[in-house]
């Protein structure tokens, strides 16, 4: 299996400074800062990206799980938001909500229900984030 990277890069201080992240081949790139990351500044910030990573990840899992069902989906689209909070330890990502729809025709609300449940916990990044963070997920069908 390929090895994925991304880089980062910072220029100045915490909460002047800024910086870019950029995915490994090139087909993301943003600008990150202080008030990105703790305010509602203009950019990106790592939790962001942990948000695509795991949106996309459930949604390929997701697919899976429906397709090895017997059920095509034709669309399912995911939300993940990531809550960064301040702890006893420091700031951390305490929990992720995923808010999934998806369009599948032919399935009942039980058997979709189940498959989705299934993909939160097995998807690689569900997995990875699971042990530190609490993983909500609300499903509907289409």
């Amino acid at each position: 299996m390929p090895i994925r990277t991304a880089t980062a890069r910072w220029e100045g201080n915490l909460t002047e400074g800024s910086g870019t992240m950029t995915t490994g081949k090139g087909g993301y790139q943003g600008n990150y800062s202080f008030k990105s990351r703790f305010e509602e500044g203009e950019g990106t910030n790592p939790e962001e990206l942990i948000a695509a990573a795991h949106s996309g990840c459930f949604s390929m899992a997701f697919s899976k799980g429906l397709a090895d069902a017997g059920f095509t989906p034709t669309s399912v689209e995911t939300v993940a938001k990531v809550h960064l909070d301040k702890t006893d330890a420091g700031f951390g990502v305490t929990r992720i909500d995923l808010e999934t729809v998806g369009n599948v025709p032919g399935i009942d609300d039980a058997t979709f229900q189940k498959i989705a449940e299934g993909a939160k916990e097995n998807c690689p990044i569900s997995r990875l984030l699971s042990p530190g963070a609490q993983i909500t997920l609300s499903a509907k069908l289409a």
